[in-house]
């Protein structure tokens, strides 16, 4: 058996060596010690000398995969024998984890950033770097002279008539909530009014006459603020005139349009906005029955200021930015008028005018007082009347009603004093407001009484008191 088995092993051999013969032999003949080291990119292990230039072919493969876009810059490539064969130049390669390297993928330099570190998306150059203004190039063929010595300004158009009052409009609403004339004159000082600019004291003066009185003061103040600083005394005298042309047509929105404008124009004359020989300027030349009426209303004013009228002050002020002591006097003389006249539409309206609904706790207290010291049933039954037609209306809120009545009943022992009868008077009045829903049960339960005194003590010797309180 180990006979056949060697015969067959030497019958493989020089089969082996036969085919490798006729391989060479087709090739030209080339002998069996100059066969190629590498077949079909397998290499053949002969020898050591062999397997270490096999290492070294493989390793410098490798190394020209790795490297391939920094030597393919160069123009330097590796043959298969690992020589470099220069001028072969391929497409740069890098690798996904070089795509946000900065580094230049030439192959030169020292491996600093591209541009000093100032390029790159979103960049605009690098940190702490200052700009100057670009130099002309006269050579440029765009180049012109004449733009050399342009100066480039912000030109804001002038106002036309729709946009001067959608613009200027809700600027003097606004006034009418905050009071700050230096904020409108910062305003339209931005605007260029152009030819409207003598439409402003026109346009304040139209909405003021359908504002309350405390806003046409508001308005005075401004035409007064606005002359000298944004409009000249012609723009005055040219707005006023065109009040005045256009009575007619105010007199439709508001009735007394008329003297509501002649005291405009008597109060302007005043704060030296219009010239004193304005209204005579007007004489024998107004045909117009309303202009006639407000020349008369500001003269006849004027001519009172000199015996001593402020005409500074006729609008009044404003609710929250008059005196206490003031608020309380008029509240005091509006009830006196209602007691002698009875109107309560005009009590109801006067209160309107006072523009203080966080004050009428005040008129509460004060009516309550007026009752209780009255001797007669008179005022008690106007001054309940009066206050369920307020309180039905809600001109007085229901908080200010409550707020009225906890004030009688904390001070009522110190009006006790001068009104001996303080106490059982305010109980009736108390009771009557209850049923006439003025006030609630909590409130009316919250109303204080005097201790009674005993009709009988023990030195009276059983004699019954005549006087119960």
């Amino acid at each position: 058996c180990q006979t056949h088995f060697s015969s067959r092993a030497t019958n493989r051999a020089e089969d082996l060596s036969d085919s490798f013969l006729s391989g060479d032999e087709d090739n030209g003949g080339i002998s069996n010690k100059n066969i190629n080291n590498e077949i079909n990119g397998n290499w053949l292990l002969t020898s050591s000398n062999s397997i270490h230039e096999a290492r070294l072919k493989a390793k410098a493969k490798r190394r020209l995969r790795k490297n391939s876009s920094r030597d393919s810059g160069r123009g330097d490539s590796l043959s298969d024998n690992g020589d470099s064969v220069r001028g072969t130049i391929t497409a740069p390669t890098s690798p996904k984890s070089k795509l946000l390297d900065r580094k230049s993928r030439l192959g030169k330099g020292r491996g600093l950033p591209k541009k000093g570190g100032a390029g790159g998306k979103g960049v605009w150059g690098r940190s702490g770097e200052v700009y100057g203004p670009d130099k002309v190039d006269e050579k440029d063929p765009n180049y012109d002279e004449a733009q050399e010595n342009c100066v480039y300004e912000t030109v804001v158009p002038p106002l036309d008539e729709r946009d001067f009052e959608k613009t200027v409009t809700p600027i003097v609403q606004e006034y009418f909530e905050h009071g700050d004339t230096n904020e409108v004159a910062e305003l339209l000082a931005e605007l260029n009014l152009g030819p409207m600019q003598s439409e402003v004291p026109s346009l304040a003066v139209s909405l003021a006459l359908e504002a309350k009185a405390s806003h046409r003061e508001l308005t005075s103040r401004l035409l007064a603020d606005l002359c000298g600083p944004v409009l000249t005394h012609n723009d005055m005298e040219s707005s006023f005139d065109k009040v005045l042309r256009e009575l007619p047509d105010l007199v439709l929105d508001t009735p007394g349009a008329p003297q509501l404008v002649g005291q405009f124009i008597a109060r302007a004359v005043s704060d030296q906005i219009l010239s004193k020989s304005y209204i005579d300027g007007y004489k024998g030349r107004v045909d117009c029955e309303y202009t006639r009426s407000a020349l008369d209303r500001a003269a006849v004013l004027l001519k009172m200021s000199m015996g001593g009228l402020r005409i500074d002050n006729q609008w009044g002020t404003g609710g929250g930015q008059r005196p206490v002591m003031q608020l309380i006097k008029e509240m005091n003389l509006l009830l006196k008028e209602y007691i002698l006249s009875g109107d309560s539409k005009e009590a109801e309206r006067c209160l309107r005018d006072l523009e203080v609904p966080h004050f009428h706790h005040e008129f509460v207290y004060e009516a309550i007082v007026m009752v209780l010291e009255s001797k007669g049933e008179k005022t008690f039954k106007m001054v309940l009347q009066l206050l369920k037609s307020l309180s039905e209306s809600s001109i007085i809120t229901i908080d200010q009603i409550r707020r009225g009545y906890e004030r009688i009943y904390m001070d009522i022992a110190e009006i006790n004093i001068d009104v001996p009868r303080a106490y059982f008077i305010l109980e009736q009045f108390v009771d009557k407001s209850f049923s006439a829903g003025v006030i609630n049960v909590k409130l009316r339960d919250l109303c204080p009484c005097r201790g009674r005194k005993r009709f009988i003590s023990e030195g009276d010797g059983g004699v019954v008191k005549l006087e119960s309180y």
